[in-house]
């Protein structure tokens, strides 16, 4: 079992971990080995509150198919291991924003120290503006 948080726990075996090889530069170790980490996680099989799932669909973006698999690709290191290790993190770290409750925003009124501010900067570039006009000048 691997700890999201307290109260979430995601099974190792719903966790489908394979290695492809990884793009870009790297020379023949890019070329031989197949050292990326490409993780599918169904997110149907974790039991995530209605508003936690609804966070993790707008976290994961491009990462979730259309099915509710979230696909994470890492080729960050050069072994295996690490970069195993390194897409697992990236999906416990997905989990856990997804269980953060954003913190209601109160609206607040603006301050008439603020209000004089505001209009007084107004003022003085209404001021400079208007002096950049032309002149008309008596000759």
């Amino acid at each position: 079992m691997l700890r999201v948080s307290h109260n979430l726990a995601i099974d190792e075996a719903d966790i489908d971990i394979a290695f492809v090889r990884a793009g870009g530069p790297g020379g023949q170790n890019v070329n031989k080995l197949a050292t990326a980490a490409q993780l599918r996680f169904d997110s149907n099989k974790a039991v995530l509150p209605d508003d936690a799932r609804a966070r993790l669909i707008r976290l994961a973006g491009q990462k979730m198919t259309k099915d509710g698999v979230i696909v994470i690709r890492g080729d960050r290191y050069r072994t295996q291991e690490r970069n195993r290790a390194d897409v697992i993190d990236r999906l416990v770290e997905l989990l856990q924003d997804a269980l953060v409750r954003p913190k209601p925003r109160r609206a607040t009124k603006p301050t008439f120290g603020s209000k004089q501010r505001r209009l007084e900067g107004k003022k003085r570039r209404g001021d400079i503006k208007a002096g950049r006009g032309s002149r008309g000048f008596d000759d």
